[in-house]
C-alpha cells in the first residue's frame, strides 16, 4: 500500500544548465533508483541524452522519461500551477534539505550547473531554496550528487510519512 502511494506522487528532477552528459546520466540513474517520475532539461545550454549519458545511466535512460523544455522557467511555472512544489538546490539556501516540509506532495527538485549554480530566473521561480550541509573544506557538490542526495531525502521522508 505504501509503495503505491509513493508512486502516485510526482517527483521530477529539473536540470538548469548542466552540460556534462555524464552528470545527466547519473541524474537519470538516481531518478530511477528513487522513483522519480522523470527528468526535465532545457533544450539549449544543456546536455542531451547521448551515448555518454546513456552509458552513465546504466540503462535507466530506457525507463526514466526525459523531457526537453523550450523554456525551463515557463515549464517550472506550469508545474507549479499544476500543484508541484519547486525546490531549488543551492549551497546558500536558507532551508536544509532534511527540513523540507513538502516531501509528502508533488515535488520538483532543481539542480544547477556545476560552475554557476541555478540561474537567476530559475532561482526566483523556486518556492524554496534548499541547501545540503557539507564540510566547509569543500566548496560545493557536483550537480548529479546534489540531485541524488535530494532525491534520497525526499524518498526517505515519503517512506517515513504515515499512510493516509
Amino acid at each position: 500500500m505504501r509503495r503505491r502511494r509513493l508512486v502516485s506522487l510526482a517527483l521530477v528532477v529539473a536540470l538548469d544548465g548542466v552540460t556534462d552528459p555524464r552528470n545527466l546520466g547519473a541524474v537519470i540513474r538516481s531518478a530511477g533508483a528513487f522513483g522519480a517520475s522523470g527528468v526535465l532539461i532545457p533544450e539549449r545550454r544543456s546536455a542531451g541524452v547521448n551515448a555518454a549519458a546513456w552509458k552513465t545511466s546504466a540503462g535507466a535512460a530506457a525507463r526514466v522519461p526525459v523531457a526537453r523544455a523550450t523554456n525551463l522557467v515557463r515549464a517550472l511555472q506550469e508545474l507549479k500551477d499544476a500543484g508541484c512544489f519547486v525546490v531549488g538546490l543551492d549551497g546558500g539556501g536558507p532551508t536544509v534539505i532534511g527540513d523540507l516540509p513538502v516531501a509528502d506532495g508533488p515535488v520538483v527538485l532543481v539542480a544547477g550547473s556545476e560552475g554557476k549554480g541555478l540561474s537567476r530566473l530559475v532561482l526566483q521561480t523556486c518556492d524554496v531554496v534548499a541547501a545540503i550541509p557539507i564540510a566547509s573544506s569543500v566548496e560545493s557538490l557536483n550537480a548529479s550528487v546534489a540531485a541524488s542526495l535530494a532525491l534520497y531525502e525526499v524518498a526517505r521522508q515519503r517512506a517515513e510519512a504515515p499512510s493516509a
